[in-house]
């Protein structure tokens, strides 16, 4: 016997109970049915993708968070083990001031709105203020996203700018002076000049393009630490009278290899959430190009160092390999998107060639960078914000060179005040004898057994 086919019945008949329903609808009802079907179809509606647009910013945020435990790897491996804690320290104390201090004064001042104290150059004053609690369509901006989510996601880039110079002037710093510059840096220094590009200042009226910020955040970050290890001088020890250089070896090679990993997962929130929207099709295309770009500038600057280092030294460096990886990462961070696959590797391969070249560079002219920061972030940065004019059909050369200088300039002569001022005041570096005993007894109360380096007491 046939057996019936109960969705040949029932399809038709629940079809049919549907157009009765609409048909009987109010032309205003059928007209917004007509339209809720064709963002389904098409489209997403609006108050869908300012909900996607939010929530790209917030797992972009939580990403550039990790980063913060990526540079606290890095630089407790690359520094000696009677310093590690104190490394440790500052990495938390570090973020913590960079957050507060951005709430209180800087976030206003790089996104001030129609508020502009001096148009285009500096932005407003006040501490940064959230949508109200069960904030309604009617009371946000439906083009962009919620205030909570693009400040927090924000923060988290002031915050990466500050890790970068912590690595630079480690083990020869007091932790309070570095703490104070840490505030200026975060509150005024960065806010500043990021609101010339991100805020809409004069260099983005010029021009000038910088995606997710090699310019921005890691040209910053570079300009401040080379600023600081100058005025702070070498480590006792790391250089001598005839020229030469003492290797002064890291406390664990895992933890920078694992800060280094960190730190490229990172980025992908770095540089992928900066596309600030997934709500379309072409967005959420681009975001997935943009990590991909991302992942091939890290792999392209990773094995441009380790070619390179086997052909000059006849011996691959873990450490050049490490910083390659990250140098390829922020010289493709200024323009993430345009490249193909190809192009982002060797805009990456560039970045992984300029540490190997330049970390030899800076121990001739005596400038301690302990971890690399110095190559990676600044002369990266630097390559990587002038690469944008090989992909990018939009950008100039002349606004992308005006924008190195101005923001080179400033951040120099602030930090250069700021630290100046913290050494005035407060002095930066510890005791010689503080320095040689290490800053983990001498600032943070751990000692280290000397039968067992890395193990701590207190």
């Amino acid at each position: 016997m046939k057996t019936m086919n109960f969705s040949a019945f029932v399809r038709p008949a629940l079809g049919a109970l549907a157009l009765t329903a609409f048909a009987a609808l109010p032309a205003g009802a059928q007209e917004a049915a007509e339209g809720a079907t064709e963002a389904v179809a098409g489209e997403a509606s609006q108050h869908t993708q300012f909900i996607l647009n939010s929530l790209i910013m917030l797992i972009g945020g939580i990403l550039v968070f990790w980063m913060a435990a990526g540079f606290a790897m890095l630089e407790a491996g690359f520094v000696r083990t009677k310093n590690v804690s104190m490394q440790l320290l500052k990495n938390i104390t570090m973020y913590s001031v960079a957050c507060f201090a951005y709430y209180i004064i800087g976030y206003q001042i790089m996104y001030p709105g129609d508020g502009w104290m001096i148009d285009g150059v500096l932005g407003a004053i006040g501490i940064a203020v959230l949508e109200p609690v069960a904030v309604g369509p009617d009371a946000v901006d439906l083009t962009y996203a919620t205030v909570s989510s693009d400040f927090f996601f924000q923060i988290m880039f002031c915050a990466t700018a500050a890790s970068i110079v912590s690595g630079t002037v480690a083990e020869r710093i007091k932790l309070w002076p570095f703490l104070l510059f840490v505030f200026v840096l975060t509150a005024l220094i960065y806010p500043i000049q990021a609101s010339w590009k991100w805020g809409g200042g004069f260099l983005d009226q010029m021009g000038f393009l910088d995606f997710a910020g090699s310019t921005v955040v890691h040209s910053v970050g570079g300009w401040a630490a080379l600023t600081g290890a100058l005025i702070l001088g070498a480590r006792k020890g790391k250089y001598n009278a005839d020229g030469t250089v003492n290797v002064l070896p890291g406390s664990n090679m895992p933890l920078e290899v694992l800060g280094m990993f960190i730190l490229w997962m990172g980025w992908y929130g770095f540089n992928g959430a900066s596309q600030l929207a997934i709500g379309t099709v072409a967005d959420i295309a681009d975001v997935g190009r943009v990590m991909a770009n991302t992942n091939a500038g890290a792999i392209g600057g990773a094995l441009a160092a380790a070619i390179l280092a086997q052909v000059l030294y006849k011996k691959v460096d873990l450490t050049f390999v490490i910083n390659g990886a990250l140098a390829g990462l922020v010289s493709v961070t200024a323009e993430p998107l345009t490249p193909g696959l190809g192009t982002a590797s060797l805009i990456g391969a560039v970045g992984g060639v300029i540490v190997v070249f330049s970390v030899p560079l800076l121990d001739k002219f005596k400038i301690d960078d302990v971890v690399g920061a110095i190559p990676v972030h600044l002369f990266a940065g630097i390559w990587g914000t002038l690469a944008v004019v090989f992909t990018n059909p939009d950008a100039a050369l002349w606004p992308q060179l005006v924008a190195i200088f101005v923001v080179g300039v400033f951040v120099i002569v602030a930090s250069a005040v700021t630290w100046l001022i913290a050494k005035a005041v407060f002095g930066l570096r510890p005791t010689e004898e503080a320095e040689y005993l290490g800053l983990d007894k001498a600032e943070v109360g751990v000692e280290a057994y000397p039968e067992f380096p890395g193990a701590t007491i207190r």
